[in-house]
């Protein structure tokens, strides 16, 4: 049952999901009764709204098109103790909706994240490339945060009020969860994952995701936010390899100097001082931007702080 006095709010963003929105919202409601289940048309034109209406859903429209927008309106909406967001395609079992909500709701966790990847995932998706991307995504991030995180990419999640009314939503689409992931990484929040069965959609209903541009998205969304969370890392990076050119491009014409006395290649030394030039710019921008960076974290703690309820 729900708990006394705490708010549930079940977050469905759909597109074009009539072949499975009322199962969908059936059994949300049967496994957290009580909560609020709200469905967010996204310009469906499959009659996905009144579907979802008569199944028992608040149904409400975002007509800027994109999941990151859709989640956006969402959190701005919604007051609630706990959000669960899950997609609206039957791919995630409503058997762990409660156990989910439940570590929110016990402050056990800021973001509880229904990992896919360590169960049935791989073997019931039929989209090799998607599991390849899963894949890499999750080496990259884990690599770049040093964290260890199973699935990053999942749409299955449940999130604490603070976490939903501080955290600014930048992406427009499915690169929405990388975000999410990145963030509370960055922030030091209270993650926890807890492995789900996860089945293909049923025959009949599409995937709206695009295997190589959203992938894509999702690996520019990465590499935006390493140089937004990790300015120090990433300026050093590129910072180094411009003083490797500088140094490989410059060493041949001093030693030739220091043999003959003679600068022959002026082009060359130029061009070296020029690398070394644009590697010092590099590191003290990093250096600069960390500052900022860390100046937000503070701002962002003192934010946190004022949501707590």
């Amino acid at each position: 049952m729900k708990k006394e006095g705490k708010k549930i709010a079940v977050l469905i963003p759909c597109y074009n999901e009539s072949k499975t929105i009322k199962k969908v919202v059936e059994d949300y409601k049967k496994a957290l009764p009580g909560s609020d289940i709200y469905v967010y048309d996204n310009n469906s034109s499959d009659g996905t709204d009144k579907i979802a209406e008569k199944a028992g859903a608040i149904v409400r429209y975002e007509y800027r098109q994109g999941k990151g927008n859709v989640i956006r309106s969402m959190f701005k909406d919604i007051d609630a103790d706990c959000y669960l967001m899950i997609d609206g395609d039957d791919t995630y079992p409503a058997n762990n909706a409660r156990e989910m909500c439940d570590y929110v709701l016990n402050k056990q966790a800021d973001m509880v994240i229904g990992d896919r990847l360590s169960s049935t995932y791989f073997t019931e998706n039929k989209r090799p490339f998607h599991n390849f991307g899963n894949r890499l995504v999750r080496g990259l991030i884990n690599t770049l945060f040093k964290s260890k995180v199973n699935d990053i990419m999942t749409g299955y999640r449940a999130f604490s009020y603070e976490f939903v009314k501080t955290f600014p939503v930048l992406s427009k689409g499915f690169e929405i969860e990388t975000e999410m992931t990145i963030h509370a990484l960055d922030k030091n929040l209270l993650l926890k994952e807890i492995p789900i069965e996860y089945r293909d959609r049923p025959e009949g209903s599409e995937s709206k995701l695009n295997t190589y541009s959203d992938g894509l998205k999702v690996l520019k969304t990465i590499g935006r936010l390493f140089k937004e969370y990790k300015p120090s890392i990433f300026f050093g990076i590129i910072s180094l390899i411009f003083f490797l050119v500088a140094i490989g491009f410059g060493i041949p014409v001093f030693i030739e100097y220091f043999n003959t006395g003679l600068v022959p290649k002026f082009p060359t030394l130029i061009f070296s001082g020029f690398m070394l030039i644009i590697s010092i710019l590099m590191f003290v921008c990093g250096i600069i931007l960390e500052v900022v960076v860390k100046k937000h974290r503070q701002l962002f703690e003192l934010a946190f702080i004022r949501t707590k309820k």
